[in-house]
């Protein structure tokens, strides 16, 4: 099954950010391969959408964070086999024959390139295996049975080969004969070629285990049980934003019964950020990935919508009204297909006036109130609609992000709190940074010019 989500989304959420900018993903590269690095993308890109997918590769990296594993191969290796087996070229394919007296002369003057690249690569994965037998020998040392077990057997099963057998005796650094560099050459690189680079595979999977394991220790996040998708559940507690520094967390119980979150609150109450934690957690708990929060169970779906930051659309001469328009229409169609979906809108409508925004948010929330398949998360100012919905639909949660006055300032508590809220500072804000008093005294200065 197929994890959907989209552009806006991975945007909204900051999940792979732009090069060089801190985002989601830059919280767990750091891997010691660039294979690994390369699978870690591809994991950020394409999430699970199957329960025992995702509680598999889970079970399997809480297992590296529960025995402390660091990576237990030399990282400079990988480079250099992955130079090596690519050389698929037949002509640089070695030979007894070409041993001779002429050879051995050019060697005295200047390095035979692709013979050093051969005998590089060669004694590179002589040491790789020598590593991988000495992680196999530790994990049956520390543990009988674990998540990660299969891939040790694939492993170990490659190292039974006979043919390996005069390979893995050779000492990791030992200078190897011409014989044996051609002999080892053809084993390796052309008839044991597939099997190596499923080696390399695992290992950089294991790169990425240990790398997120690690970071789950270190910034003391939690892995997320994954529920049958019928169950339609989500229970998140003390969930925070990873991005956030001192932020705070909070807990939220999405039921069947009460599938559509209704949040209300000031400017700046903190909502924007707490529906960010939200689909941060939930996309990251379908990677199988530790999340940041105390505890999390969720069923899971088959996709993740989220419009948060939508931008105008100048090029098209849209308004912002209309994009946004646009944008639930092209969630509507996704909800038309019957999928389970966790969909987060935060202040639907603010590209038009109070009274068609109001409107627009009563009918489009009912609407969804429909699709008790789906989890919805909705933000507005809009108290009113809260009132209204309250009257046609049973299945909705009304939450709210309070704001308290200390002399005559704001002050945001950034912790849930139930019903819907009718807090609005904007004007205390205003009038707090003396914005009316800057325009008054330039309006007199230029009468006075």
């Amino acid at each position: 099954m197929i994890f959907n989500t989209d552009k806006q989304t991975l945007t909204d959420l900051n999940i792979l950010g732009k090069p060089g900018a801190e985002s989601v993903y830059t919280i767990f590269n750091h891997t010691s391969t660039r294979g690994g690095a390369a699978i870690l993308e591809n994991m950020f890109r394409y999430p699970l959408a199957e329960r025992a997918a995702i509680n598999n590769r889970s079970s399997k990296i809480r297992f590296f964070q529960s025995v402390n594993a660091g990576f237990p191969f030399r990282s400079g290796l990988f480079d250099v086999i992955e130079t090596y087996l690519a050389m698929q070229d037949d002509r640089t394919r070695l030979s007894m024959e070409e041993n001779t007296l002429a050879r051995k002369f050019n060697n005295l003057l200047a390095a035979d390139n692709n013979f050093k690249a051969i005998s590089d690569g060669i004694r590179s994965v002589i040491e790789m295996l020598h590593m991988l037998q000495g992680f196999l020998l530790h994990m049956a040392a520390i543990s009988d049975n674990n998540p990660y077990q299969p891939e040790m057997e694939d492993m170990k099963e490659v190292l039974r080969y006979p043919a390996l057998g005069p390979v893995l005796k050779e000492q990791a650094n030992s200078k190897l004969s011409y014989a044996k560099v051609v002999e080892y050459d053809q084993l390796l690189r052309f008839r044991l070629r597939t099997e190596l680079n499923r080696i390399l595979s695992l290992i950089y999977h294991l790169d990425v285990y240990i790398t997120v394991a690690r970071v789950a220790s270190q910034r003391k996040l939690v892995f997320p049980v994954a529920l049958d998708a019928g169950s339609h559940h989500i229970r998140l507690e003390g969930v925070y934003h990873p991005q956030v520094k001192n932020a705070v967390a909070n807990t939220i119980h999405i039921t069947p019964e009460n599938n559509i979150i209704f949040l209300t609150g000031a400017n700046m109450a903190g909502k924007s950020t707490f529906m960010k934690s939200l689909g941060i957690a939930m996309f990251l708990a379908h990677m199988g990935f530790p999340v940041a929060a105390e505890k999390m169970e969720f069923a899971v779906r088959e996709g993740i919508y989220t419009t948060i930051n939508l931008p105008d659309d100048l090029s098209s001469g849209s308004s912002h009204f209309y994009t946004e328009v646009l944008r639930i229409k092209a969630i509507a169609r996704e909800l038309a297909k019957g999928k389970n979906l966790f969909l987060i809108f935060d202040e639907l409508f603010r590209g038009t006036n109070v009274k068609d925004a109001y409107e627009g948010t009563v009918a489009v929330t009912a609407a969804f109130a429909e699709r008790e398949n789906c989890i919805f998360i909705i933000s507005t100012h809009i108290t009113e609609a809260g009132e209204a919905l309250k009257a046609q639909c049973n299945n909705i949660h009304f939450i709210f992000l309070p704001t308290g006055m200390e002399n005559n300032r704001p002050v945001y508590t950034y912790r849930l709190a139930e019903g819907v809220t009718t807090d609005r500072h904007g004007m205390v804000i205003i009038n707090n940074e003396g914005i009316l008093d800057i325009i008054s005294k330039k309006k007199i200065k230029n009468k006075e010019a």
